[in-house]
């Protein structure tokens, strides 16, 4: 391996990484190659491949920065290979900050490795409409109508397509559409149901008030249970998980400042989030918002400031209710024991070290057998848009985590991220099975009210 030490800041495109924050050589140097994360790698685990794995990749990045190798069609592969799921970074005994070097490897391959037609084609709708509400809502009554109007069930009888296997992938993972979603406006305040213990943020997600919309219901009734006054802003928008795991460095910025803005006056003891991918991206709205392309302007300073507070404030919906105390009457969710299994999503487990308290959360239910899944810490596949842009490895993933969760005999299983949610679904349809797909809060909140969770 070449030691040299290029300075970084002369690296330019023409060789590899341009100057515009690089992968640090300090953190590529604190790998030692000792080959732990490749059991951990779901990436590699697929495609059996060195350079597909967190240490391959680290090979990479140094070698690009050493001007041995570049950021071309054979290197930029390998990082569009990587999930981002950061089971490697738990798994590291040297302690390497992976998730950095691949959060400041993805903007350099999205600026400088130009992607052939179809993948701008793809690239710009997903970029372009995901993270704004309002303009995936106009597409969710054309969805509706595909699904209900017999089209959808036709669609896939034909098997016409196998044959865009990005747009299949895409329409496979589809939730049913409830159109109720599309116009749903919540209070700007919500009142707690008993004595005010705290007032609470909610950030309702893209995808999640479109898709999962009785998930933040279940969060607002529980929140307000257990003594919450929960606040709403309207303005809210996307968090920015979307384009900041896919290195669109700007559109993650922008929003970013965009939900710090809509919380800035709300005066708030804490900010919530319910999904996984999402409270992961809010609590590095500091490092997101560090490299400004504003640079070193006043502005820029000072929203790097609001970010840490902000930062401050968020937690994840399990880690509040058990940092906060849960002190709630709770009735069975069915008549007789039923078996949940919790899924462990990647951006909770090694993103936020969050996996002990959903699992004392749902264990507080009466009458609920919480059981445990072989490989509990395996990507289920979804990671965003990944399943969207690596369908294949995506689907194989997909597959070996459901039949993992199948295996427990669970009833029930425990979700805490849309995007796991919809992979889950999807493998448990394609594997014939009806077993029931529930968000952690789902189940406290039919606890809570003693309302039975009918069968499938």
């Amino acid at each position: 391996m070449n030691t040299t030490n290029t300075p970084i800041d002369t690296i330019n495109s023409e060789k590899g990484f341009d100057d515009h924050n690089p992968p640090s050589q300090n953190l590529i140097d604190q790998c030692v190659h000792c080959g732990f994360c490749l059991s951990t790698c779901p990436s590699y685990r697929v495609i059996g491949k060195e350079m597909d794995s967190p240490r391959g990749r680290i090979y990479l990045m140094n070698a690009i920065n050493q001007g041995e190798a570049k950021l071309d069609e054979s290197t930029s592969p390998h990082f569009d290979s990587c999930l981002g799921c950061l089971a490697c970074v738990t798994t590291c005994p040297s302690g390497v900050q992976y998730d950095q070097l691949i959060a400041s490897v993805r903007p350099q391959v999205e600026r400088n490795q130009p992607r052939n037609w179809w993948e701008k084609i793809l690239r710009t709708l997903i970029f372009n409409i995901f993270p704004y509400p309002a303009r995936l809502s106009i597409f969710l009554p054309l969805l509706w109508f595909y699904q209900i109007s017999g089209l959808q069930a036709l669609v896939r009888k034909t098997g016409i397509l196998k044959f865009f296997p990005r747009i299949a992938s895409m329409e496979s993972i589809l939730p049913s559409i409830q159109l109720a979603s599309i116009n749903k406006k919540y209070p700007y305040t919500i009142p707690p149901q008993k004595e005010k213990k705290y007032r609470v943020g909610l950030i309702l997600g893209c995808v999640q008030r479109l898709f999962f919309d009785p998930v933040n219901e279940a969060t607002v009734r529980v929140l307000t249970a257990n003594g919450c006054e929960v606040v709403i802003p309207p303005s809210q928008g996307c968090c920015g998980a979307l384009p900041a795991h896919q290195g669109q460095e700007n559109q993650a910025q922008t929003l970013a400042k965009q939900m710090i803005d809509s919380f800035l006056s709300a005066e708030v003891d804490y900010i919530i989030i319910n999904a996984a991918g999402c409270g992961h991206t809010l609590k590095e709205y500091h490092h997101i918002l560090k490299d400004d392309p504003e640079g070193n302007c006043y502005a820029a300073r000072i929203y790097e400031e609001k970010a840490k507070e902000f930062v401050s404030k968020v937690r994840d919906i399990n880690e509040f209710l058990m940092e906060t105390g849960f002190n709630v009457d709770l009735s069975p969710v069915t008549d007789d024991t039923v078996k949940v299994v919790y899924q462990d999503a990647c951006h909770l487990l090694h993103g936020q070290k969050i996996s002990l308290q959903p699992r004392q959360l749902l264990q507080k239910i009466p009458n609920l057998e919480l059981k445990e899944p072989v490989d509990a810490a395996l990507c289920c596949g979804s990671a965003g848009v990944y399943n969207l842009l690596q369908p294949d490895v995506a689907n194989e993933l997909g597959e070996q985590k459901v039949q993992n969760l199948l295996n427990t005999g669970a009833s029930i299983i425990a979700s805490p991220n849309p995007g796991c949610a919809l992979q889950i679904t999807k493998h448990l349809k394609l594997q014939g099975k009806e077993v029931k797909v529930m968000h952690p809060m789902e189940l406290l909140d039919h606890s809570i009210r003693g309302e039975l969770i009918k069968s499938t």
